[in-house]
């Protein structure tokens, strides 16, 4: 058994659990693995794999965590030269028989930049709607989930110029959770809704439809950590150098997507571009 550290930008991706007829993540993986000839063409996964957890369309990773039973010459390094580039194994460590990357996981750690200008949110009311959204509690309001909803997040926000960038953990997730609590936590802060509205949402009667939280949007959302105590991944130089530079280069890429963008919206309202 062998566990693997994964990074990718979710933005081409339906999630990252298989789906039919739509590309996902782990279709990419096993796509990779056919082609090393380390999983049967006619195969349906690898011997003994699992994957720390699903990430919803569009949403990225920096620790998602697969495992199967794998050669000892498959190292991050191999499997990234048949992984599209937006795919990168970054780590690996080796895992004891039986080992479950989805139940043996005993903490989760997701991450939200939000875009919330100072002149938009309260960063007090915002940070008193994560406080009350911490600890156990219920979120049968806050999932598409009808079983299993009671959790225990721990959720924290810290000011970067324009955003407030959310840290989420837990030992697991119900489906569309963190993005709920955001989408919760953004309408405290904006005043758009009351701190009773957190009582409401984790009070045991459902909320009517109209009470409804919708999610966040997914692309900000990225899965940052996922520990295993028992497993010491090591990380491939090489294999984290690709990482770094297919990453760096969507970066600037989008930078200036986002400059055009915004010579754009300055243009159409005739005033110059802000300073950057």
């Amino acid at each position: 058994m062998r566990a693997f550290r994964l990074a990718y930008d979710g933005t081409d991706y339906y999630g990252f659990q298989r789906q039919p007829d739509v590309p996902t993540v782990e279709d990419a993986v096993f796509d990779a693995l056919r082609s090393l000839e380390v999983l049967d063409a006619d195969a349906d996964k690898p011997a003994g794999y699992a994957a720390a957890g699903r990430t919803d369309r569009g949403v990225s990773a920096l620790a998602q965590t697969i495992a199967f039973e794998a050669p000892d010459w498959l190292t991050p390094r191999a499997l990234n030269g048949e992984l599209p580039a937006d795919v990168r194994a970054w780590a690996a460590a080796a895992a004891p028989d039986g080992f479950h990357a989805t139940h043996h996981a005993t903490r989760r750690e997701y991450t939200y930049h939000l875009h919330a200008p100072p002149s938009s949110v309260d960063d007090d009311r915002f940070v008193a709607a994560c406080d009350a959204l911490s600890g156990p509690h219920d979120f049968h309001n806050l999932t598409p989930d009808e079983h299993n909803t009671e959790r225990a997040p721990a959720l924290e926000a810290t000011r970067d110029g324009d955003y407030l960038v959310i840290t989420v953990t837990a030992d697991g997730f119900a489906r569309e959770l963190v993005r709920r609590l955001v989408s919760l936590a953004r309408r405290v802060g904006t005043g758009e809704a009351s701190l009773e509205a957190v009582d409401r949402a984790l009070a045991s009667e459902s909320l009517p439809g109209h009470e409804g939280i919708p999610p966040a949007p997914p692309e900000p959302l990225v899965l940052t950590g996922v520990d295993y105590p028992d497993l010491e991944f090591e990380i491939d130089e090489q294999a984290a150098e690709s990482a770094h530079d297919v990453f760096e280069t969507r970066r600037i890429d989008r930078q200036t997507t986002a400059r055009v963008a915004g010579d754009i919206a300055a243009g159409v309202r005739g005033v110059d571009r802000p300073n950057e």
